[in-house]
């Protein structure tokens, strides 16, 4: 077949623009060549199921409700229409598991995952979103998520060492206690969590009579009951679930020693918890997960959540639903569905939340706008007594 000159050279230019696509990744050029594909998967990696199903299905479904809205209103992608996809995963809150499920997700082609609910499996799965430049927004408190030193690791909210600093501070000057018995659930994120708080107790001058670990499902307490009657405690700080904290209540109404103060990380900080309400003289929590009603969006958002649900938020549906918007927000400044440019550009972004008003990170994928609050548990509810972003 007879080529013209012109013909030629349009077909020597679309060549030269494919090698250019395949190959000069960090050219301008490849803006115009990335084609978004009509529909991008949003990886959901959370525990579905067992004790913590409630607050891993709370983080589920605010993803969920942010796709559902974006894909309402139309999200475009260079003027193209993209179809957001969830894909969710349960980790069980086991790393293993986690590891399992991450592998899964990155074969199924998601461009980011709003995971994992606990550090332990975080951490264990950082790595396998890494590899494949996968962005993974976490709201595990561990700093060792952030510390692994990858550029896919953002984390949603304040890290653990702002919340021990939490802990030890309102411990030693808001309880009006002397003896401190102070229990965890052996995961990294109990233990940080508990050893910091320690750190704290110790620097204010306050006796830590009891120190103990267990696992996270342990809930057989008369004997760690009978201890506590034992040595007079006047406080616990716990990192047990909350699960597992209502059982210790019961072990210490049944031998009649509950005019104590209970002051718990977030874990404990759910609606299950609140059973608990009057069975000891005092019942806190501390969380850089904030209630939805404390942000001026907060209702907008809870009548949304309920209306698609037909129950309120048990944990952080409010910062996975913000989460989503930021990653969506990525994909639309970066202009592709290729997941290193979506990471590379939530590191960048300032990003709009909803609910809580903005997600930004720093260099090392920590929350720069994140706080820690205390509640208390009043009319039948958790309450904020004080925040701050510096303890």
């Amino acid at each position: 077949m007879f080529t013209t000159p012109s013909r030629r050279a349009a077909t020597r230019f679309l060549v030269l623009g494919a090698m250019a696509c395949g190959t000069v990744a960090s050219s301008t050029l490849l803006v115009g060549c990335d084609r978004v594909p009509t529909t991008l998967k949003i990886g959901v990696a959370q525990p579905l199921t067992g004790n913590l199903g409630a607050l891993g299905t709370d983080m589920l479904n605010g993803v969920k409700l942010a796709v559902a809205e974006l894909n309402k209103e139309g999200f475009k992608v260079k003027g193209q229409v993209v179809t957001l996809e969830v894909i969710a995963v349960d980790d069980k809150a086991n790393a293993n598991t986690g590891k399992e499920v991450a592998k899964q997700l990155v074969d199924q082609g998601v461009v980011a995952v709003i995971g994992h609910l606990n550090s332990g499996v975080s951490i264990e799965t950082a790595p396998i979103y890494a590899e494949k430049s996968i962005a993974q927004l976490a709201i595990s408190t561990n700093p060792k998520y952030t510390q692994l030193g990858f550029p896919t690791t953002l984390r949603l909210v304040a890290n653990d060492t702002l919340q021990a600093r939490a802990i030890g501070s309102f411990a030693a000057n808001n309880l009006n206690a002397n003896k401190f018995a102070v229990f965890d659930d052996g995961t990294p994120y109990g233990k940080g969590l508990a050893d910091g708080a320690v750190a704290e107790l110790t620097k204010a001058k306050k006796a830590v009579a009891l120190r103990q670990s267990f696992d996270d499902k342990t809930v057989a307490f008369d004997e760690l009951a009978g201890k506590i009657k034992a040595e007079g405690i006047d406080a616990i700080v716990t990192t047990l679930n909350d699960f597992q904290v209502l059982a210790l209540m019961q072990a210490l109404k049944k031998i009649d020693y509950t005019k104590l103060s209970i002051l718990g990380g977030d874990t404990i900080k759910t609606t299950d918890m609140l059973k608990g309400a009057g069975i000891v003289s005092g019942l806190y929590a501390t969380s850089p997960i904030l209630e939805p009603r404390e942000f001026p969006s907060g209702a907008k958002f809870l009548d949304a959540y309920r209306a698609a649900y037909k129950i309120d938020p048990a944990y952080g549906g409010h910062y996975s639903y913000d989460a989503m918007y930021a990653v969506a927000a990525a994909i639309k400044r970066a202009e592709s569905g290729d997941p290193k440019r979506i990471s590379e550009t939530l590191r960048k972004l300032d990003a709009f939340a909803p609910v809580t008003g903005s997600l930004k990170w720093d260099d090392k994928g920590e929350q720069r706008y994140g706080v820690i609050s205390v509640y208390s548990v009043r009319a039948g509810a958790w309450e904020s007594q004080l925040r701050s972003d510096s303890w």
